[in-house]
């Protein structure tokens, strides 16, 4: 015992920084702090008993730490913790590290932290996670490993890159008086009422006990102190987000139905319905959340919107039964926030009610594979609300999209895109065209994809919106980065890099090489990357292509930057320019390593790599 609690004082912010990285981002950085202090601390003693049973105590501890992070923990009782304090790593690479892992397994996360941040061999870390009861250590490490390390692993706490060290924050300074004097008298109330999960209101409705995590406690859960702002709060601010909406709907005056909606949200009873998106908590709020819309969207069915500052929660109820969903949508805009979807058919058929942003003035369907069909009109309530039709699909294609109009007030003449993928928000779909058809030879931000060229070129990527997780996802952008003569004078392809940006902030890209006719072929798949988004500009990928005599290419192209390209190992050879192509290696053989240079000298690695072309 006593080497393994050595282990531990001397490892200490090692060990938390395992855990916290291991523990998943949804959670919030506030929790996630705590348990991860809570697992090293009660790791020690079953590692203390290994230890004395011969194993290396630094082992030991590893593995106790990854068992309790990885497996499933107890709520933290309210007494961890100080009352009415927030806190969260004052490093901010934990945080982004945190976003690049939110797509692994525990376990994988956990070797991803070994690996890359401790130093452990990848051996090494499939027994650490084999002893911590991962069902499958060498798949875990692998995926782990696949996950490109941040700049600051491997640095140490020597850095200060640890949660060990906190920065802190009142959670509410204003109701926190009055909690003080009401703490003693509700202490006796709360024994007596510890076994029971609801009390009634004065309004006849029943309202939770305050959740163990939240320190706002009943206050934020108080249909009466819930934040409404005035109506034309978009149209005289330099924040048109989710904060600037007001709220809308028939029954925002409905205590009752806001009182139950709070009541679920802050102790959901059994057989609700709770989803939160990836990234997302579904912790009670600390403050009073903002109402954004309570209402009747169909016959039967009541919806609450509200926002709780970087979440967004939407509370539905059929008939006895209930819901709550949770998404993020920090760093929202007057895209990403211009609409909700209230409410979908029972069954996931039928129209769709959504409710609009404030600034959006018209609103009409467009088939995605049809880009020469005008946009169907489609009729915006009072309210705001707009009813979605059930559209055809046309093959693997989505839906119809929703082509929007911001007011003038906001952007003149600004419309866009938004595919509904099966999430609570749309996502934005947007397109970043050729250089040469840019008439730039400088990087250039996403437009939006309602252009003839962006339609034409979206009918015909628009399968790839069916891979696309439509909870977590907030835009997905489709930049065609090089055009290239194909062999045996077979036609100009075109080289398009789609990104499929989280609202956490990972990007997942695809790569794919579309010819004059066929198929197209996908050349690299990467999740978790930077490639392709606006720290990631420059991209090189390549692909095996098949001509019409039978014969195999290796393809390959790059970015406008790109000066040169080159291959080893089973095809040796070198072209000038941004595409490459020569005969590909003999079937069964490795594929060949390629690489580029850019004008700037640097070298750039394909994104079929395994790197997500980093240099």
């Amino acid at each position: 015992m006593r080497r393994a609690e050595a282990v531990v004082v001397e490892r200490y912010p090692q060990w938390v920084r395992l855990a916290y990285l291991t523990l998943p981002a949804g959670l919030g950085r506030h929790t996630r702090v705590l348990r991860a202090h809570r697992a090293v601390q009660q790791a020690l003693r079953p590692a203390g008993r290994r230890a004395g049973q011969g194993e290396d105590p630094v082992a030991a501890v590893r593995t106790e730490v990854v068992r309790r992070a990885a497996g499933r923990m107890r709520p933290l009782p309210p007494w961890v913790g100080v009352w009415g304090l927030r806190m969260w790593p004052g490093a901010e690479e934990l945080e982004e590290a945190a976003r690049d892992l939110a797509g692994l397994s525990a376990f994988a996360r956990a070797a991803h932290v070994l690996c890359h941040w401790d130093g452990l061999p990848g051996d090494a870390a499939v027994q650490v996670l084999a002893a911590a009861g991962a069902p499958g250590p060498a798949e875990a490490v692998r995926a782990g490993l696949a996950v490109a390390p941040r700049a600051a692993a491997g640095r140490g706490s020597a850095a200060g890159v640890h949660p060990a060290q906190v920065q802190t924050r009142p959670a509410d300074l204003l109701l926190r008086s009055h909690r003080a004097r009401a703490g003693w008298a509700a202490a006796g109330a709360l024994a007596l009422c510890a076994a029971l999960v609801t009390a009634s209101g004065e309004d006849g409705t029943r309202r939770p006990v305050p959740y163990a995590g939240a320190p706002a406690g009943r206050g934020a859960l108080d249909p009466g102190r819930l934040v409404q702002v005035p109506g034309r709060t978009w149209s005289d601010t330099g924040r048109v987000d989710f904060t600037a909406w007001p709220a809308r709907g028939g029954r925002t005056a409905d205590r009752p139905l806001l009182a139950r909606a709070l009541a679920t949200w802050g102790a959901p009873p059994a057989g609700a319905d709770v989803t939160a998106a990836p990234g997302t908590t579904d912790e009670p709020p600390s403050r009073s959340p903002q109402l954004l819309y309570a209402g009747e969207p169909a016959a039967g069915a009541a919806v609450v919107v509200l926002l709780d500052g970087d979440r967004l929660v939407r509370y539905t109820e059929r008939g006895a039964s209930r819901s709550l969903d949770f998404v993020r949508v920090d760093d929202a805009n007057v895209t990403t926030a211009a609409a909700v979807v209230l409410l979908r058919g029972a069954d996931g058929a039928g129209p769709v009610r959504k409710l609009l942003g404030p600034w959006i003035t018209s609103a009409g369907l467009r088939d995605l594979t049809a880009p020469g069909t005008p946009v169907r009109r489609l009729p915006v309530g009072a309210d705001g609300t707009v009813t979605v039709p059930a559209g055809v699909r046309r093959g693997c294609a989505p839906g119809p999209v929703l082509e929007v109009a911001s007011s003038a007030r906001i952007v003149e003449k600004h419309a866009f895109l938004l595919a509904d993928l099966g999430g609570v928000l749309p996502v934005h779909l947007t397109y970043t065209p050729l250089p040469e058809e840019a008439g730039v030879a400088h990087a250039r931000q996403p437009r939006e994809a309602t252009g003839r060229a962006a339609l034409e070129r979206w009918a015909r990527e628009a399968c790839v919106l069916r891979e696309v997780d439509g909870r977590a996802v907030r835009a997905v952008n489709l930049w065609d980065f090089a055009r290239a003569g194909l062999p045996e004078g077979a036609g100009p392809a075109v080289w398009s890099c789609i990104r499929a940006t989280h609202w956490t902030g990972r990007g997942d890209v695809l790569v794919r090489l579309r010819p004059p006719s066929g198929e197209p072929l996908t050349a690299a798949r990467v999740p978790a990357t930077a490639a392709c988004g606006r720290f990631g500009q420059h991209v090189l990928a390549g692909t095996v292509w098949r001509a019409p005599s039978g014969r195999a290419y290796q393809l390959a192209a790059g970015s406008r930057e790109v000066a040169g390209i080159t291959a080893s190992g089973s095809v040796r050879a070198g072209a000038a320019g941004r595409t490459f192509a020569a005969p590909a290696a003999p079937p069964g053989a490795e594929p060949p390593v390629l690489s580029a240079r850019l004008h700037s000298g640097t070298v750039l690695t394909a994104l079929d790599g395994g790197n997500g072309g980093r240099d």
